[in-house]
């Protein structure tokens, strides 16, 4: 596949020095715009490699392994999704999507742990809650959710997309309990839940001091001013949507594939670096899913992406249910001893340690085989220091 024209580092790379001189980032914004401008660069150190048939020489440097750099989560998303496949069950899936009201979403931006901590909490308490009510499911689940703080346009919209099987384990843990086919659980009531369980929470962390308030939000600080904010949050429908089934466990992983080792945007999507000026691609969901071109001047475009930093250590993929704890492997098998499902194929062998063997045992593509003459072999010849100056071999990793 051939390389996008533009990418993320050149805008950083263009741009970025005037961006933090006048909107002055913090200092882990600062180290994430750092490691995607030295992504495979001289800075970061490499190899040269040579074909041992045709002679032909390459660069290959080295990786930042920011997972918000748009070129270090190929390989990452693949070794996830290989060991997520032995996971799937043989039912339907469901896609959930709880969204945090754009009053809280302005709370959140200044509290980004905190809130995306209680974001993950309330959508799960919810539906585990709901499901487990009998009137409803009567049964314990498992699913995942993944934390998403962007809009297409690369706006500020914190939600979290959950994948959850249609259906789960009955409380005495003998026989699986199926969704009826094609409905999964009443939007309306989860999104009450989801408001109600949320808001206590964030009242909590209020009263216990735990929320920062600033700009045009200081007055929240408040008790009094805080309680008026929240007043029509406490009455107002929150956005709760479930989307048809996946049609087989198949489309969940490759649903999964699009969506679990991105932040913001891709590579792909950028169009045009010029004149102060970047020009994206973007999908405008209001109007049936339609393909956009937006330009935005580089500072704005580099404080949206900057926006979707996230917190150190911050684990943005979660299980929860029978997925969740040291015993997912044993609720597994039960689920599918429950399904009728042969067992799931035995561990596999560790992860070879170079990347190059890593890349074809998860892709099947070769690093190894030269690209010239399709028949010889990249022999690795010269390692290259952090900050060399580099030689000029004819094509570059």
């Amino acid at each position: 596949m051939s390389r996008p024209r533009f990418e993320l580092a050149d805008v950083f790379r263009r741009y970025g020095q005037a961006f933090r001189a006048s909107c002055s980032p913090s200092k882990f914004q600062r180290r994430v715009m750092r490691a995607v401008e030295q992504c495979r660069t001289a800075a970061l150190g490499g190899q040269i490699e040579q074909c041992d048939q045709c002679g032909r020489r390459r660069i290959c440097y080295r990786s930042c392994r920011n997972r918000h750099c748009p070129k270090c989560q190929g390989s990452a998303r693949a070794e996830w999704l290989a060991k997520r496949s032995s996971e799937l069950l043989d039912c339907e899936y469901f896609h959930v999507v709880f969204t945090l009201p754009a009053e809280l979403a302005a709370i959140a931006l200044q509290n980004r742990r905190l809130l995306y901590g209680l974001l993950f909490r309330a959508a799960a308490d919810s539906l585990k809650q709901i499901a487990a009510d009998p009137r409803h499911l009567g049964a314990k689940l498992g699913f995942l959710a993944v934390l998403h703080s962007w809009g297409s346009n690369l706006s500020y919209h914190p939600h979290l997309h959950c994948v959850v099987p249609g259906g789960g384990l009955a409380p005495e843990g003998d026989r699986w309990i199926a969704c009826r086919p094609g409905f999964f659980l009443p939007v309306r009531v989860l999104s009450r839940r989801f408001r109600s369980v949320f808001l206590a929470a964030l009242q909590q962390a209020f009263q216990q001091g735990e929320l920062r308030f600033g700009g045009r939000l200081a007055h929240l600080a408040d008790p009094a001013a805080f309680q008026r904010y929240l007043r029509p949050l406490r009455r107002g429908e929150w956005v709760v949507y479930a989307k048809p089934p996946f049609a087989g466990p198949a489309r969940v992983l490759a649903y999964l594939g699009r969506y679990t080792h991105r932040v913001a945007i891709s590579n792909e999507r950028i169009l045009d670096i010029a004149d102060g000026q970047v020009r994206f691609r973007w999908k405008d969901y209001r109007q049936q899913h339609r393909w956009k071109t937006l330009a935005l001047p580089a500072e704005e475009f580099i404080r949206r992406i900057l926006l979707h930093t996230l917190p150190p250590g911050f684990h943005r993929i979660r299980h929860f249910g029978f997925l969740a704890g040291p015993r997912r492997h044993e609720h597994l098998a039960l689920c599918r001893r429950l399904l009728k499902m042969p067992p799931a194929d035995p561990p596999s062998e560790p992860q070879p340690t170079d990347y190059r063997d890593r890349v074809e045992a998860l892709t099947g593509q070769s690093l190894r085989r030269c690209p010239a003459c399709g028949q010889g072999t990249m022999l690795i010849v010269e390692v290259l220091r952090p900050g060399h100056d580099p030689p000029p071999p004819e094509d570059t990793s």
